[in-house]
């Protein structure tokens, strides 16, 4: 018999959670006219600048089953390729090979991507079809990450949505006179060494596997 597991602080928080849209909305009201119309279904000449200023952008994706995702990507500024104003393509660079979006974009044909520029506080989403694509003439165009990848994240725009920058402002993301100190933090190694629960390993080891990594990341 399955052991029963304790009650989570979630399992106690959705028992009168908000059920429908008009719940939503009495909390919140309705969204000013700005907010609903400067949503587009293609991109502006000054939304792909700002996407050629990005070097890194944060791609959502779902299973079959519903499970999210969300995934990093970065490289040089303007590394994700705008083929035309309703088609980008993120070149897939070295990773760990799991594959969770790419397995995910299979399943469902859906992601959502949130560009982000350093230093500065406009982000972008974009959301649509996506389909994973190794089509070697588009392969040869996405160098900006060493070498062109095994395969491209091509999104087929429904959705482009300027965020205000209020949430990067609060974050204080760019002002490294409030950010927290470097010992205030578990680091990379330390986090990683935990989640495998493997006693053999130490944090040297991960840290020098870390270090492989990027110096291997284009092989």
């Amino acid at each position: 018999m399955t052991p029963l597991l304790a009650e989570t602080a979630f399992d106690s928080l959705r028992i009168d959670a908000v059920r429908d849209q008009e719940a939503l909305r009495r909390a919140y009201g309705l969204p000013s006219e700005a907010a609903v119309r400067k949503e587009m279904t293609e991109l502006t000449e000054q939304t792909q600048r700002l996407i050629a200023c990005s070097s890194l952008v944060l791609v959502a994706s779902v299973d079959a089953e519903g499970r999210c995702d969300v995934s990093p990507r970065g490289g040089p500024a303007g590394f994700v390729a705008v083929l035309d104003a309703r088609t980008v393509a993120i070149p897939d660079a070295t990773g760990n090979k799991r594959l969770d979006t790419l397995q995910n974009v299979l399943a469902t044909g859906r992601a959502g991507l949130l560009f982000v520029v350093p230093g500065r506080t406009t982000t972008l989403r974009v959301n649509g079809r996506a389909c994973v694509s190794t089509r070697p003439e588009l392969l040869s165009r996405l160098t900006a990450v060493g070498k062109p990848p095994a395969s491209a994240l091509v999104v087929g725009i429904e959705e482009v949505y300027p965020h205000c920058p209020k949430s990067l402002l609060r974050s204080a993301a760019w002002k490294p006179e409030q950010w927290l100190p470097a010992d205030a933090q578990p680091t990379s190694a330390e986090v990683t060494l935990a989640q495998l629960r493997m006693p053999e390993l130490t944090v040297a080891d991960v840290e020098q596997a870390e270090a492989d990594s990027l110096k291997y990341r284009y092989e």
